[in-house]
């Protein structure tokens, strides 16, 4: 997978190496010498991920991380600090300041490449969402990106696989400070418990004594429900090239014994700010797949959604002959309640006619509110008589129990008019349909409101 890196160091030299071993990897390689180029950089969407020094003129890389990661613009983008620093303070500072990964100088190439590239399907995974996301803003959703990259990562569920007691113990103690965190020493036990529990982080032992922690971890990331957990690999400093191996199967990170446990806090909390970032887009999106679609004052579908469905309900219904009704449903005198109890007692009056509706209609049937005090009930599979007797049941049900207005403090009595009517052979389209029900309704208001009216079916 390539990518575009942005290397940032103000030496030369260590630009012109990076860049020539990553443009050997097939990356798109740009460069800055300074924080505040970087920075705009990153801000105008050039860079799938930064490679960023520490020590630098003016803005050392800690600060450019720092600044990165509390924009909503740029949180998302993958860090890697670079540095010739190698003590564990260094290396916490670095994790504090929202790094992705911490590199230690020389590095070592083949880790440099497997870092880069699962950072960079990481980032991969939320591109899509977030510009989805973003376009929520325009549906009146609070802004999807400024919550999320304002995620502390803390208080996170953790599961932890290891199966000797002393190092779960400690492992647990340090953890559990901040997160809560469960022990499986059994990795089929384990698998299980992340497809029915609710975590964020899975630890995973590759020292595991009757399990291949690799395997665990492809099985973790292949699995529907577990795929988006955060896995963090623990091992040896012997195990590297297996480390290594579980970024390419998918881990997120890892860590190597003997385990700093300020480091493995800063890890943690990575991964639980980054997963919650990503669930913070998935959220947006699918909120803002329900505005597109739902009417948000009775929760029923709305108008564009009943004229695309409409039509292909109509399609179906006559490519297998099957029957097609529809009822159209206006409450009566709906203005004189707004004009007596206010526009928020109408609706309250309208938020209780949609339930009523739902609760005399079947699953498969579409229900949607076409404007105002207009809803509109479409009945697959159901013949003229059967529409008639489901728009009676709807009437009697609206009728039967006044309504609750003003929280409670009142009850009036609602009545609803209602026009049936089914396909006919004859039909080109669902309008002709929708226009003999709503003929009916008119003849119900004029016949003396709270009635049902049946178009005729020839």
């Amino acid at each position: 997978m390539s990518a575009r890196v942005l290397v940032v160091d103000d030496i030369p030299a260590n630009v012109k190496l990076l860049e020539a071993k990553l443009g050997a990897e097939y990356f798109d390689v740009i460069t800055a010498t300074n924080g505040i180029d970087a920075l705009a950089i990153c801000e105008r969407g050039e860079a799938d991920i930064v490679l960023l020094d520490v020590m630098m003129p003016g803005m050392n890389g800690f600060e450019v991380c720092r600044r990165l990661k509390h924009s909503a613009t740029t949180a998302h983008i993958p860090v890697v600090i670079v540095t010739a620093l190698d003590q564990p303070s260094d290396r916490l500072k670095g994790l504090d300041a929202g790094a992705d990964d911490f590199l230690t100088k020389p590095i070592d190439d083949t880790a440099l490449f497997a870092r880069v590239r699962s950072l960079v399907r990481l980032k991969s995974v939320t591109d899509e969402l977030r510009q989805r996301a973003l376009a929520s803003r325009q549906l009146g959703i609070a802004d999807p990106l400024a919550a999320a990259a304002a995620e502390t990562g803390l208080n996170g569920r953790v599961l932890l696989i290891e199966d000797r007691p002393l190092i779960a113990e400690r492992l647990t103690q340090a953890l559990s400070a901040f997160h809560s965190i469960e022990t499986e020493t059994d990795a089929q036990a384990a698998l299980a418990r992340a497809a029915e529990g609710d975590f964020e982080i899975v630890l995973v032992s590759l020292d595991l004594q009757n399990y291949d922690g690799l395997r665990l971890c492809s099985q973790l990331r292949s699995l529907e429900r577990t795929r988006n957990l955060s896995v963090l690999l623990l091992g040896e400093a012997e195990d590297k090239s297996r480390v290594l191996r579980g970024l390419e199967i998918g881990a997120h990170d890892f860590l190597v014994r003997p385990i700093d446990r300020n480091e493995l806090l800063a890890r943690a909390r990575t991964l639980v700010r980054r997963k919650r970032f990503a669930e913070r887009l998935r959220d947006s999106v699918q909120s803002s797949m329900e505005m597109a679609v739902m009417d948000q004052l009775t929760g029923l579908h709305n108008r564009r959604y009943l004229d695309s469905r409409l039509s292909a309900l109509f399609d179906e219904s006559a490519l297998r002959a099957r029957a097609l009704s529809l009822l159209v449903l206006d409450v009566d005198r709906f203005k004189v309640v707004n004009d007596s109890w206010g526009h928020d007692a109408g609706d309250e009056v309208l938020r209780e006619f949609a339930d009523r509706i739902r609760a005399c209609t079947r699953g498969i049937d579409l229900v949607a509110r076409m404007g105002g005090e207009e809803i509109v009930v479409v009945l697959p599979d159901t013949a003229l008589e059967a529409a008639r007797a489901v728009a009676e049941r709807i009437r009697e049900r609206v009728e039967g129990e006044a309504f609750q207005i003003q929280r409670g403090q009142r009850a009036i009595t609602v009545t609803v008019s209602i026009g049936v009517a089914s396909r006919r052979a004859g039909d080109a389209g669902p309008v002709e349909m929708m226009k003999r029900a709503d003929e009916a309704v008119y003849r119900a208001k004029a016949a003396g409101r709270n009635r049902v009216i049946v178009a005729s079916a020839a």
